[in-house]
């Protein structure tokens, strides 16, 4: 009886030892793959002349590349017994956030950044847009990855024919007025981040629980990280174009979107604002609001 007690103590102990060793290297691999090794300085030299449209398209590929084949691969759609509802979920509702983010983005990129009057749409960023919308937690028939990387290929594509002779893509028009539609989604994507952050009472009328609240953060990280790559991409398609206030602003979006998709605590804490511990969802909503208001502030220069 006793020996089955330290048996049963040594597996109990075991157990918690490989959950918490678990949980640790999923944390610090989490922070490892949150950053993108970008540097569009090193790949588009300032100073040398590139196709407009290709930066963003690039940018947007590589986001989407990253998450399909980084160190978690694509999480929303994996088998119940291992998936996002048991098991490892922030990454999961990050991945969440991030295809939304993407969706939207690839919208004005194709309806109005490559898009002018009554010009036809550009065949592969229709085809693109088309794959991002597939249901990213279907792992079957096709699965969400097939699609999301068939949509990764057409964006190749789209560079690719920006660079043929005679080009086969659309360039982007470079019209300034255009970026407010392309702010307008993103200002959106954070006011819904920013509700989320801040609910305390689900759509059923009960309360958000402890469960849930990480689920509202992670999802509106995803939103803070396609941003902040893609605000980069911005800048350097429109950068001369672009007045002194606004690259001033930029810099002030770009701080805060850094520190909200790089936000990452060991546990996603939701303290109350006297209390002894961290409230997270306030913490990220902080940057999330801050990025929202400096891109009200840009939409308001570029329509003087």
């Amino acid at each position: 009886m006793e020996r089955n007690f330290k048996v049963g103590g040594m597996v109990v102990g075991v157990f918690l030892f490989v959950l918490l060793a678990g949980s640790i290297a999923l944390h610090f691999g989490q922070k490892v793959h949150d950053r993108i090794d970008l540097d569009l300085d090193a790949e588009f030299p300032p100073g040398q002349d590139h196709v407009p449209g290709e930066i963003m398209a690039t940018v947007l590929a590589r986001i989407m590349d990253h998450e399909l084949n980084g160190t978690f691969g694509w999480r929303p759609n994996d088998f119940f017994l291992w998936g996002p509802t048991l098991w490892a979920d922030n990454n999961a509702n990050r991945q969440r956030g991030i295809i939304h983010g993407i969706r939207e983005t690839m919208r004005v990129f194709k309806d109005n950044l490559t898009k002018v009057s009554s010009n036809v749409y550009d065949h592969n960023l229709v085809e693109a847009d088309t794959m991002f919308r597939n249901d990213e937690e279907k792992l079957f028939f096709p699965s969400a990855e097939n699609r999301f990387s068939k949509g990764v290929g057409y964006l190749e594509d789209y560079v690719q024919g920006l660079h043929a002779d005679p080009p086969t893509s659309r360039p982007l028009n470079r019209r300034v007025i255009e970026l407010i539609k392309l702010f307008d989604v993103w200002t959106d994507l954070l006011g819904d981040g920013h509700a989320n952050l801040y609910r305390e009472r689900e759509r059923d009328g009960g309360p958000v629980r402890a469960w849930k609240t990480d689920n509202y953060f992670y999802e509106a990280q995803g939103y803070a990280h396609v941003m902040y790559y893609m605000m980069q991409a911005v800048r350097r398609e429109y950068g001369e174009d672009l007045k002194g206030s606004v690259e001033f602003l930029f810099d002030e979006v770009l701080d805060a979107l850094e520190k909200a998709h790089t936000l990452k605590p060991l546990i996603v804490l939701d303290g109350s604002p006297a209390g002894l511990f961290a409230n997270h969802r306030s913490i990220l909503d902080s940057y999330i609001s801050e990025a929202r208001d400096k891109m009200f502030s840009i939409q308001e220069e570029l329509e003087k």
